[in-house]
């Protein structure tokens, strides 16, 4: 049997707060960069490879963690925030960790929880998904995987949101990205008990400066989306 909580994480009906975030999407779209199922697929594999697999790294890395064998939280969280370099995307990171981390008290309390918010009051998503599928028994590969498939999820469900696209079109463009997420599980698998300096740092400098425009433009006028 796997995790529960990782199934409940990966619940697009969980109130963490995700369906605010694009993950740049909404930038993309306005753009003109993605307008159809067919913009959207190198898209989502583009994302998933770099900031999905930076993601599902670090919480592959906070199971181990968790369970009492492997890195200490204020360095995950350090490292982390150096992958991130767009202030937007980390403040999108943060409000979804913090966002979850209501509801994951609620159904999983434990110190671990505590620990993690000791060290950041507002912990990265990633690290409090890792943190959460820990306390709950799950693995590494199981925390990579629910992060990593929400990296591409919630950006394909505003697209749907965004540009009207069929909806079965996109759910099979998200299937269709299943090599990629294998791989990506695979790769933060093999991270998970190397030192946080030492997980993966593939870099996204589009999605990284589409973050900060899309702040920028969320002041001007009203947006969907919040990232």
């Amino acid at each position: 049997m796997g995790s529960l909580a990782a199934l409940t994480l990966a619940d697009a009906r969980f109130p963490g707060g995700g369906h605010v975030h694009s993950g740049g999407l909404e930038e993309a779209v306005a753009r003109g960069l993605v307008t159809s199922v067919s913009d959207l697929r190198p898209f989502l594999a583009g994302r998933l490879r770099t900031t999905g697999l930076v993601g599902a790294a670090f919480a592959a890395a906070a199971v181990v963690a968790a369970t009492g064998m492997g890195a200490q939280w204020a360095a995950l969280d350090a490292e982390l925030d150096a992958r991130t370099p767009a202030a937007a995307q980390r403040d999108a990171s943060r409000a979804q960790g913090r966002a979850t981390l209501r509801a994951a008290r609620l159904a999983w309390p434990s110190p671990v929880l505590d620990d993690l918010c000791a060290v950041a009051r507002h912990p990265h998503h990633a690290l409090l998904v890792g943190a959460v599928v820990g306390v709950d028994g799950g693995s590494p590969a199981e925390a990579a995987q629910v992060v990593g498939y929400l990296a591409v999820s919630g950006p394909a469900s505003a697209a749907v949101r965004l540009l009207g696209l069929d909806p079965f079109a996109v759910n099979a463009a998200i299937v269709a990205l299943r090599p990629v997420l294998d791989a990506v599980v695979t790769q933060a698998l093999h991270t998970s008990a190397l030192p946080p300096e030492r997980l993966p740092a593939p870099g996204a400098p589009v999605l990284d400066l589409m973050a900060q425009a899309h702040v920028h433009h969320h002041r001007e006028q009203v947006r969907l989306f919040v990232s």
